[in-house]
């Protein structure tokens, strides 16, 4: 194996829990990559709502521009959704963690709430977005779980592929940074790296829940409980089970798939 780790996908999901985007490139700042998880499906309380409850959620595509994003599925019409239609404040929940966003988006609350049959409503962040990094104040957070970025190493899922027995798609796991070039897990004793001009904080471990075993190809969940059930096996941690590392970008900068990886410490 290689000893010089090299950035060899990026990624983002503008809507949480739908489908991502690759990226050749992209700026990066404290708060992640732009347009990352700046809209999310809710409860019509305000609630978050994810691929474990509505998997078919992975299969919608959101490709965002300044000024709004657009919606699109197989089987349905493409909606713009302009960022002007969210009018209205509303107290939104992401993981206990609750803080003010946008809604109004009507036109979008009904698409959601038709495609999944159940009444839902479109929230954006709003600009700049209210809420914080618990761990860290200072940092500016979208709707992601807890952290701006997500980084996870090739090696590490190759390794529990072959333990699952079947090859894995790294969409099941959702990073925004993918690590080619070092040892299976390596990230794991990383605590600062550098990618271009941009160094980055390695906070602590992603804890892995059921949205893991939903397919990005076709959003049904693994009746098998892959490959949670797997990782469950070697990777468990008093918090749970765990896979990939949270990561703060500590300044600002364009990250290249294909620059180099420096671990700092």
């Amino acid at each position: 194996m290689s000893t010089s780790p090299v950035l060899s996908a990026l990624h983002r999901y503008p809507v949480k829990s739908m489908r991502g985007q690759a990226l050749d490139r992209s700026p990066v700042g404290p708060r992640g990559l732009p347009f990352d998880r700046d809209w999310m499906v809710a409860t019509p309380d305000g609630h978050f709502v994810t691929g474990r409850q509505q998997p078919r959620l992975v299969l919608v595509d959101a490709t965002p521009v300044a000024g709004g994003v657009t919606l699109s599925t197989p089987g349905r019409a493409d909606l713009f959704v302009p960022d002007a239609a969210f009018t209205d404040a509303i107290d939104t929940t992401v993981w206990g963690d609750n803080f003010p966003a946008r809604q109004g988006a009507a036109a979008a609350d009904a698409w959601i709430s038709d495609y999944l049959g159940t009444p839902l409503k479109f929230l954006w962040t709003g600009a700049p977005t209210a809420r914080r990094v618990k761990v860290a104040p200072a940092v500016p957070l979208s709707f992601a779980d807890g952290f701006p970025l997500l980084l996870i190493g090739e090696a590490s899922l190759d390794d529990l592929s072959g333990r699952v027995g079947r090859a894995l798609s790294m969409q099941r796991f959702r990073p925004n940074l993918v690590v080619s070039g070092a040892a299976a897990f390596a990230e794991d004793g990383w605590q600062r790296i550098r990618i271009g001009e941009v160094n980055f904080r390695i906070t602590k471990p992603c804890e892995r829940c059921v949205f893991t075993t939903v397919d990005p190809e076709d959003g049904t969940k693994g009746r098998d409980q892959e490959p949670l059930r797997t990782l469950a096996t070697y990777r468990k941690a008093p918090a749970g089970v765990i896979f990939g590392q949270n990561v703060i970008a500590e300044g600002s900068g364009e990250i290249r798939v294909g620059m180099p990886v420096e671990v700092l410490e």
